[in-house]
């Protein structure tokens, strides 16, 4: 009974979320093309409601991803410093006053990109040195890495002048603030793309959960899966976290819940684990436009003191 409660609150969340803001608006008024509140509605709350679902659905799939295939329940994209090498990545094409590269491919997309795609092919480099291959030491590496990405993004802001130090602060703030429907139908599709592959691969997930000598045994070829899901994860983190900025601890938290809600294999989790996970960013995106502030709270906050105290109950119940 509780799991179906928790589903439907945070529908509820998801229908009414575009009713709340810092305007009140009048349902006579939306349905009105020709005013205010109905531009308010459709180019501002319905896009960022949207945006804030498929930005969890990448969020949470990918830490669903990582923790399955490094065994680990502490593995995410934010732990292991993927996250934070597309922030750097970012922050040099914001530093570089990059607009358009090809086709209208926005530099920040693509530099944030490469950012995480590097760190994940660094953090697998360097996991061949581990004897046999500790997740708990591919964790720290992935700390230590975030750490020295922190510390060259600070030398990016010491090189930048005001107003691109004043982008920089509120891009690693994190932020799913958008106008129109670009943005969030780019993010959509992206999300629709990450959602097909760990769906296509979910059996061969469901072995690598297990360990590699048994999907091995089963014919899998490991590395090959292992850097299929891990690429096509790093395009979709890197190209939301170059456009929303840094979205800790919901890769981490969600799966955990669906796991209590949903005791069931990994394969038939994905669907759930995606959902939660958009309803779950819609609901925290909630918060931030509700309380009353002079401005909007940024939602990397939002979630850091939602998933800073989970983060620590999963480390003590590891022991």
């Amino acid at each position: 009974m509780g799991k179906y409660l928790v589903w439907f609150l945070l529908l509820c969340v998801f229908i009414l979320s575009p009713f709340v803001g810092a305007v009140e608006l009048e349902m006579a008024e939306i349905f009105d093309f020709s005013t205010l509140a109905s531009s308010i509605f459709f180019e501002l709350r319905v896009p960022r409601v949207l945006f804030a679902f498929f930005a969890g659905v990448i969020l949470a799939l990918s830490g669903l991803l990582f923790q399955t295939l490094f065994r680990n329940a502490l593995m995410t994209p934010y732990t292991l410093g993927i996250s934070s090498g597309a922030v750097l990545g970012a922050g040099v094409a914001i530093k570089l006053g990059l607009g358009s590269l090809f086709f209208g491919l926005g530099a920040i997309h693509l530099f944030g990109f490469f950012g995480a795609l590097f760190s994940v092919f660094l953090l697998l480099y360097l996991s061949k040195f581990l004897k046999n291959a500790h997740h708990e030491s591919l964790l720290l590496l992935g700390i230590a890495l975030s750490l020295f990405y922190t510390s060259a993004l600070m030398i990016v802001f010491y090189l930048g002048s005001a107003i691109q130090n004043d982008m920089l602060i509120r891009f690693t703030m994190g932020s799913l603030s958008v106008i129109g429907w670009q943005n969030p139908i780019m993010v959509g599709f992206i999300a629709a793309v990450l959602l097909s592959a760990v769906y296509i691969y979910r059996f061969e997930l469901q072995l690598l959960g297990i360990s590699d000598e048994s999907a091995k045994l089963k014919g899998l070829d490991t590395k090959k899966t292992t850097r299929v899901l891990l690429v096509v994860s790093s395009f979709a983190i890197g190209t939301l976290v170059s456009i929303s900025g840094p979205i800790g601890f919901v890769g981490l938290i969600t799966p955990h819940i669906v796991a209590k809600l949903h005791p069931c294999t990994v394969n038939r989790r994905i669907m759930k684990t995606a959902l939660l996970g958009g309803l779950f960013l819609v609901f925290c995106d909630t918060i931030t436009r509700a309380l009353s502030t002079q401005s909007e709270l940024p939602i990397g906050i939002i979630t850091a003191l939602i998933g800073g105290p989970f983060f620590i109950y999963l480390i003590m119940r590891k022991k």
